[in-house]
């Protein structure tokens, strides 16, 4: 059930990427379209290695396998790699900084839609 509702988000940047790429392909620059796949591209890889580690992190009943410090420092590791990566392209002026900023918000944007529809489901239910 869980990974079902995984795969939905993960499903959700997916689209929302193409949706959000393509309206900028059409209705703004080509560095402003740039940004915003390269800043989805970014966060969903970010969000894939968050997940992968979790995973990793803990059994299937919930306890902690490894150590918390290297969980942690794998989390920050991959926080600075992609500031560097965010830093690089934005100083050498390949991207529209808004653009690569609308991109890297497609993860919040698909739990939020997740979190919305979820909330229809369930008061849709109540009503019946």
């Amino acid at each position: 059930m869980v990974k079902d509702k995984l795969q939905d988000i993960k499903t959700f940047n997916w689209v929302i990427l193409l949706i959000l790429s393509t309206l900028s392909g059409v209705f703004m620059t080509a560095q402003f379209t740039l940004g915003v796949i390269l800043g989805g591209l970014i966060i969903i890889a970010n969000f894939s290695l968050l997940h992968h580690n979790m995973r990793s992190a803990f059994s299937d009943q919930g306890a902690m396998k490894g150590k918390k410090m290297a969980l942690i420092a794998k989390f920050y590791f991959r926080l600075a790699i992609m500031g560097l990566i965010i830093y690089i392209l934005i100083t050498n002026g390949w991207v529209n900084p808004l653009g690569l900023a609308v991109g890297l918000s497609i993860v919040v944007l698909s739990i939020l839609i997740f979190g919305i529809r979820a909330a229809f489901r369930t008061s849709s239910r109540e009503a019946v």
